[in-house]
């Protein structure tokens, strides 16, 4: 008998919209000969079986199941892709842990940790990572643009520090610039990270866990014309991906190890991305860990494993199946 594999997405944030695009990447790439999949949306407590675009049916949340023409299906395994909260930060893999059922991609503490940049950099900081200076501003703290820039500096980036798809992210140029730039983080969190600027190579790379051993997959080197990588770049073509990334062998292999790491220091498992500046010297500078990474057929993880040589469906089925057997 097949299991059966819900693909959980939308969620609280603006970024509902792009994890529902990587919900039907990912029901493209799961093997339909071996589970019957669906895609659950949840929005501000509404959770909604889609079925050919359509909502189809209740999520029972005492059971994580539904009923459709009179029969009930137990979901028996949660794929989480949602960008944000209640599924990046926690909070889904917590009623998943107290239901018993088997999911994806990192725990509680991981997750909590990684949706919280600032704290998860400075932490990653105390194991010999290295990552660009900054501060966190709490909603009602903001302290006077003179100190800010006193301790950050000039050009500085303003994002929120909670959620992701550089939504209410700005960069900083001038002083006058500062005070719209955390407003508008703040229109998408509670708290605002404000960090300098590193200037060099942005690159990505993505890795998995399954049967005890992580995966790193090819490095991915990022080039816009826009100010940085921005909505417009990330979703709006205005970018060009390079897989494998123009950048030595050894360089390479040490994005490799530093990834590994941050994925054994954390606790990691599933699939995540690392971002990273590389500054002169060729200095991997960590900008952000993704736990819960974007799944369309045109993302840097399916990317990247194409590039590896790997096929998606079985990689998919990889991650399923080491997590339904933990």
């Amino acid at each position: 008998m097949k299991r059966n594999i819900a693909i959980v997405a939308g969620g609280d944030t603006s970024e509902a919209g792009v994890s529902m695009e990587s919900a039907k990447g990912i029901y493209s790439f799961i093997d339909r000969d071996v589970y019957d999949t669906y895609i659950v949306k949840i929005h501000h407590g509404e959770w909604k079986v889609i079925i050919d675009g359509q909502e189809a049916a209740d999520i029972d949340k005492n059971d994580f199941s539904f009923t459709l023409g009179g029969q009930k299906v137990k979901l028996d395994f949660a794929y989480i892709t949602v960008h944000g909260t209640p599924g990046e930060d926690g909070h889904l893999q917590g009623y998943f842990e107290m239901m018993g059922i088997p999911y994806s991609n990192c725990g509680v503490l991981a997750s909590a940790m990684t949706y919280n940049k600032f704290v998860c950099n400075h932490y990653l900081a105390t194991y010999g990572i290295k990552i660009a200076d900054s501060l966190c501003i709490r909603r009602g703290q903001t302290p006077p643009a003179s100190e800010i820039i006193s301790r950050i500096g000039l050009p500085c980036f303003v994002k929120p520090n909670l959620g992701g798809s550089s939504f209410g992210v700005s960069k900083v140029k001038e002083a006058g610039q500062l005070d719209e730039a955390i407003r508008k983080a703040f229109g998408e969190a509670d708290e605002v990270m404000v960090e300098a600027l590193m200037s060099g190579t942005e690159v990505t790379c993505g890795c998995y866990g399954s049967g005890g051993k992580i995966t790193v997959l090819p490095v991915t080197e990022v080039v816009t014309k826009n100010e940085f990588f921005d909505y417009n770049a990330k979703y709006n073509g205005q970018v060009e991906e390079i897989t494998p990334a123009r950048i030595s062998d050894d360089l390479t292999r040490r994005i490799g190890q530093v990834t590994t790491a941050v994925y054994e220091i954390l606790g990691c498992k599933g699939i995540i991305r690392v971002d990273y500046i590389i500054t002169d010297g060729d200095k991997i500078n960590l900008l952000e860990v993704n736990t819960t990474p974007g799944m369309t057929k045109t993302s840097f993880i399916p990317q990247q494993i194409r590039a590896a040589g790997l096929d998606i469906k079985a990689v998919m089925t990889e991650i399923i199946e080491d997590n339904i057997q933990r």
